[in-house]
């Protein structure tokens, strides 16, 4: 039986997440079915890490097991013309059997986008988090220097099954790029659920210039949740790529 990686992307507009829950459209739920229709038999796979309602993915991976003889350009395009129109295959490949994304990978990669214009964009609405104030670009990397490294992330992780708050944010680049977009480019070896957005709206309040950058050292040496400001809106993140 052969294990195959692949690289995906979707549009999260109108998935509630990427894994599979009861009644609900999932990521995985979709991509399992249309594993269903060419193997026969059900099939489930190993992802690299999650993203919640409504977050994008540009190369988020999976791993599954064949149980038929297939080559990986074969496989490409059969789970492509299984597939809807919002998630697409990039690439297939054949990987060691004991290979799993999850804890294989060394480096996740996110990208943030924010659309920051006194007018809305009706058709990014889905795509980029519409900030009408002005942002103070140098000041939110300033801030985000203090982010990156190995640090209890406490203040911006909403813990769940008493999971490590510890983590590890290798760098943290901010751009302002032509088109009136900010990007906010995170890589880390691992995030907990809805830490990059929220770090987002922390170096947002820092670029408003509610916050000066010295807080967010305050605020991540308080290790208190209720400190940090609300997460930033899940529209505008991208599940971007991971390196193993």
């Amino acid at each position: 039986m052969k294990r195959f990686m692949a690289v995906v992307s979707y549009d999260g507009t109108n998935f509630f997440g990427f894994q599979s829950q009861p009644g609900v459209r999932t990521v995985q739920g979709v991509i399992e079915t249309a594993l269903e229709r060419i193997f026969k038999s059900r099939t489930t796979v190993l992802v690299s890490g999650r993203t919640d309602t409504g977050v994008h993915a540009i190369g988020q991976v999976v791993v599954f097991d064949s149980p038929i003889d297939i080559d990986e350009t074969s496989m490409r395009n059969a789970l492509n013309a299984n597939l809807p129109d919002d998630v697409y295959i990039k690439k297939v490949v054949e990987v060691d059997k004991d290979f799993h994304p999850r804890f294989e990978a060394k480096r996740r990669i996110y990208h943030y986008f924010i659309y920051n214009v006194p007018e809305p964009n009706l058709f990014l609405r889905n795509y980029a988090w519409w900030f009408p104030y002005k942002l103070d670009i140098e000041k939110m990397r300033q801030a985000a220097r203090y982010l990156e490294g190995e640090h209890d992330f406490r203040s911006f992780i909403k813990v769940e099954d008493n999971e490590s708050t510890v983590r590890t944010i290798y760098r943290i680049r901010i751009l302002r790029l032509r088109n009136k977009m900010i990007l906010i480019r995170v890589e880390g070896r691992s995030f907990a659920r809805r830490m990059v957005r929220n770090i987002v709206g922390a170096l947002v309040k820092v670029g408003t210039g509610q916050w000066e950058p010295e807080k967010l050292k305050e605020v991540l040496e308080a290790k208190n949740r209720s400190l940090a400001p609300a997460t930033a809106p899940a529209h505008g993140l991208y599940f971007y790529s991971v390196e193993f």
